[in-house]
């Protein structure tokens, strides 16, 4: 009995150290645990819900809205009945007197450009009564008010969610029949944009992979004093500031820049090159800023790899490109998926290097949103952008860890 009542004892003290310990643990990561969900998982979950709501329109205009809702449902389409323009002209009333009308002029503005000036001019003119019945009134002050195209505008801001704005940033939208079609030729802007930025970042991460690799294994073969030494090399640019670098690199690229020049004293050209406000201005200079997120996981799994490997591989018969290639480049795969998933992720982001060293036809979807956000207002559209973005960024982690495990490359 004794003997028992000791083992509990005993397994009683062991369960209270254990949840002693996992409390500590906890609060040692508590403060990290807040900045990751204050400063990076709510704002992302800000950004994703923005990208689905809809507008004011269903708080400032409720009866309105729950009419137009109605009668996007109806077939065929037609104007809607007396109903809605009587709802339409009272509430359009009293939005005006609250003055909450520019922000519901805001939001249609961005279904056509004039939306918002026939809303407000249609505020002021509007009479306490109608002239025979609201219809023939809105019409009388503007004829466009008889036209389907600005209740079906009005009828899609009209639920409090949306898949408008991600239909939009795919170069779709939902014409006056409610049906998905392609945009524009001339509008679908956003796709391209897309395009273009996984274009030039998959151009920067190859470079980058290319330069870093051979001297990532450099680093990782030479003795420590001068790996060190040129490991300080490396890490020099993240001194300098990014805003700094790429205004240097513009004075290098440009056409009467040290680049240029060296290239003429040197007779490998005859006329100077057009290196900046273009493709491959954006490209060098990218390559140069990432270039050390690329080397250090690469030089990190290099330095894993025991040396007596290769030298058992040749010592065995193999020449050193077969060796490298059967045995030492296998091991390094974890550091160059891992390489590539960094710099790839940092590219698509990038902002100030294209927006300062590219063209018009170099800007990525970071130059895009900033645009949405700070002159359009339409921070929808904007959000949505960061959500397609999101989606890339998750897919491209998925991939990796399907392909790159914690021990090594996954070949079976």
């Amino acid at each position: 009995m004794m003997a028992a009542g000791k083992t509990g004892d005993l397994r009683a003290s062991l369960r209270r150290a254990e949840r002693a310990r996992a409390l500590r643990g906890l609060g040692l990561a508590l403060p990290l645990i807040l900045f990751t969900l204050v400063f990076f998982v709510l704002p992302i979950a800000g950004m994703l819900v923005k990208s689905v709501q809809n507008g004011p329109m269903p708080d400032i205009m409720p009866e309105t809205s729950a009419l137009l809702q109605a009668w996007r449902a109806g077939e065929p389409r037609r104007l809607p009945d007396e109903a809605v323009f009587a709802a339409f002209a009272g509430e359009l009333r009293a939005a005006s007197q609250n003055r909450t009308l520019p922000e519901l002029a805001t939001r249609l503005n961005f279904e056509n450009a004039g939306y918002r000036s026939l809303l407000m001019a249609t505020a002021r003119r509007l009479p306490d009564t109608p002239a025979g019945n609201w219809r023939d009134t809105l019409v009388g002050l503007n004829p466009q008010w008889g036209e389907v195209a600005i209740w079906a505008a009005m009828g899609r801001a009209s639920p409090r969610l949306t898949e408008g704005y991600l239909l939009a940033v795919l170069d779709h939208r939902r014409d006056d029949n409610d049906q998905i079609q392609a945009t524009d030729a001339s509008s679908a802007v956003y796709v391209a944009s897309l395009l273009r930025t996984l274009e030039i970042s998959a151009t920067v991460t190859l470079l980058c992979l290319v330069l870093a690799y051979p001297l990532a294994y450099r680093l990782a073969t030479l003795p420590e004093s001068k790996a060190n030494l040129l490991m300080i090399l490396v890490l020099l640019p993240f001194w300098t500031s990014l805003l700094v670098r790429t205004a240097s690199w513009l004075v290098i690229l440009q056409r009467e820049g040290p680049l240029n020049q060296a290239l003429q004293w040197l007779g490998l050209i005859d006329q100077p090159l057009e290196l900046a406000f273009n493709r491959p201005g954006v490209i060098i200079a990218m390559t140069h800023v990432l270039l050390p997120f690329m080397v250090l996981p690469i030089y990190s799994v290099m330095k894993g790899i025991p040396s007596n490997y290769m030298r058992a591989a040749t010592s065995l018969g193999a020449p050193f490109f077969t060796a490298f290639r059967r045995v030492y480049f296998p091991l390094s795969l974890p550091g160059v998926t891992a390489g590539c998933l960094l710099v790839f992720i940092l590219a698509i982001g990038y902002y100030i290097t294209p927006l300062l060293i590219g063209g018009a036809n170099d800007q990525m979807v970071s130059a895009l949103i900033a645009f949405l956000t700070l002159q359009t207002l339409n921070w929808g559209l904007a959000a949505a952008l960061g959500a397609v973005l999101l989606v890339i960024t998750i897919a491209l982690y998925f991939i990796y860890t399907r392909v790159v495990g914690t021990d090594g490359v996954k070949l079976g």
